[in-house]
């Protein structure tokens, strides 16, 4: 990581977090063209516990900037630790958590389920031959990528692109100008075009521009960690419920997770609880995290050493009331929180900085009006909520009461079975996602399929550098003519074939605005969708940037 000790002044954008977001959201301005540094108050990477995987859409996102390589690398090691501790959902052990499986056990391979609620998914039940995973496979071998091998990949990423990262800086004050933010911070005041804090969910950035923070209270704490374990036998592997709770052992080595309903960490600040889901309390301690597994299991086990730096967190859930606030802006767990079942505030965060970095971008080279951010709150405001309630469900049916064991074995049931394992897994994975946006064909609003050409390469293959991109599939190229003029924002991909779409206009962010089926562009039909593809251009990539020539 290019870590430098001087804070830029008059940079473009200036982005608070080094985390994964923070990271994702530098890298797209930087390829935008714009001039952007990174301030990060902790002086070196965090390594505590976080998500273990990554799902489809940030792992395309990985694809589609040239990172595939090294993400299919980290998944490789990841998938020799979790080997010897590799089981099927089917096998329940006595006092085991219900499972929504029926399969004998069989060797990990990369068709990741996860779990609702404790519940992990049987790979065996889902219909892989689903559209929305058959079109989406590509970056199948990148899905187990734990959050600090995560960060170093992005770190190295942005180093290429030459972010400087300012560690062991905090934001303490802002003031929005209308023209730009000045930022005072421990370092000295900067002034910045656009602030964007992706500094979690004690967001300084949210807290400093007044910007509210709704959402439900704890009820419970969790822990996760990594711990030498003297007598193993005593805990059962997997999900194991108890009137207290939950915990887990797995599927890494050494891997164990509570989750206590207790009614949430007692005697810290109100504030501080509202303004995250981990709890920011004292370092974790092995003899804590021995505590919450002796009252959830019953059992007098003991661990012995810690061998990860280990989590707490809650069941705190927020959204932001608004992600942007004049000229400051936020990002990741700034901007919602909640449970980190399935690691899903991971990719939505990541989700939030493809969205933005390419918007934001945009209006600082000029091309697009600032109207065109208020498109990242409305697009990614949904899903945020759904994210909430989908990990609010979850807390419903863990509670360690009679009602909730009931549910448990009923919602068991239901995932047990071929319709609802895939439906499960295609929300957790991501494959199902779509925006809301104007356009009758099937693939507007959903993230790109994998889409291979006539030469064997793929099409994002040619977003490495990010801009938008132009399938054309016209025998004369009728499509890449229309994109001509916006040259230097469309890259336009010619392929020969009959293959399906046609026509397809791909934003940086990954998200189809446009396609077409029809090969034939002699026709009526053939010019109306030339002429829809210019409209959406005008829509998403601005102005042309040259004048079309007069056609003889």
């Amino acid at each position: 990581m290019f870590v430098t000790n001087d804070v830029k002044q008059n940079v473009d954008v200036t982005v608070v977090g080094a985390g994964p977001v923070g990271l994702v959201l530098a890298a797209e301005l930087a390829l935008s063209g714009a001039t952007v540094q990174i301030l990060e108050r902790r002086a070196e990477p965090d390594q505590a516990m976080k998500a273990q995987s990554i799902n489809m859409p940030t792992a395309e996102a990985l694809d589609r900037r040239g990172l595939l390589p090294a993400a299919e690398a980290v998944q490789r090691e990841a998938l020799k630790r979790v080997g010897p501790f590799a089981r099927t959902v089917g096998d329940r052990p006595s006092g085991e958590a219900p499972r929504a499986t029926g399969a004998a056990r069989r060797a990990p391979d990369s068709r990741f389920t996860g779990h609702f609620a404790g519940m992990v998914l049987d790979a065996d039940l889902v219909d892989w031959t689903d559209p929305d995973f058959a079109t989406h496979t590509a970056a199948d071998g990148a899905r187990m990528v734990p959050q600090p091998e995560l960060e170093a990949l992005l770190a190295e990423h942005v180093a290429r692109l030459g972010v400087p990262v300012r560690r062991g800086v905090e934001v303490t004050a802002l003031e929005d100008t209308g023209d730009g933010v000045l930022v005072g911070t421990t370092a000295g005041t900067v002034r910045t075009g656009w602030l964007v804090g992706c500094d979690g969910g004690h967001s300084s950035v949210r807290r400093l521009a007044g910007i509210d923070f709704p959402g439900t209270d704890p009820e419970l704490t969790g822990y996760q960690a990594v711990v030498d374990i003297a007598d193993p036998e005593k805990l059962a592997e997997g999900w194991v419920w108890s009137a207290r709770g939950a915990y887990r052992r797995g599927p890494q080595p050494g891997r164990v997770a509570t989750v206590e309903f207790d009614g949430g960490p007692a005697g810290l600040p109100h504030t501080r609880l509202r303004s995250r889901g981990r709890a920011p309390v004292a370092p974790v301690t092995l003899e804590e995290v021995q505590a919450s597994l002796r009252r959830i299991s019953g059992t007098d086990v003991t661990l012995t050493a810690l061998r990860a730096t280990p989590t707490r967190w809650t069941d705190n859930t927020r959204q932001a009331a608004a992600y942007r606030s004049g000229r400051v802006l936020l990002a990741g767990d700034a901007a919602h929180v909640h449970p980190p079942f399935g690691g899903q505030g991971l990719n939505l965060g990541v989700g939030d900085a493809m969205n933005l970095g390419w918007k934001l971008g945009a209006v600082v080279a000029g091309w697009a009006p600032e109207g065109l951010l208020d498109t990242y709150d409305a697009e990614r405001r949904p899903l945020g909520a759904w994210v909430l309630d989908w990990t609010r469900a979850q807390i419903g049916v863990m509670r360690g009461d009679a009602k909730s064991a009931a549910l448990r074995e009923i919602v068991a049931d239901l995932l047990g079975t071929r319709a609802g394992a895939t439906y499960a897994v295609k929300k957790i994975s991501g494959v199902a996602q779509r925006i809301d946006l104007p356009g009758d064909h099937p693939l507007v609003g959903r993230f790109v399929p994998d889409v291979w050409l006539k030469d064997g390469s793929r099409l994002v293959d040619h977003a490495h550098g990010g801009g938008f991109l132009l399938l054309d599939r016209t025998p004369d190229g009728a499509f890449a003519r229309v994109a001509a003029v916006w040259d230097g924002r469309v890259s336009s991909v010619t392929d020969d074939g009959h293959a399906t779409p046609t026509g397809m206009l791909v934003r940086p962010d990954g998200v189809v605005v446009w396609a077409f089926d029809t090969a034939d562009v002699g026709d009526t039909t053939g010019v109306a969708a030339a002429g829809g593809l210019e409209a959406v251009l005008r829509r998403w990539a601005g102005e042309p940037a040259r004048r079309r020539p007069v056609e003889p």
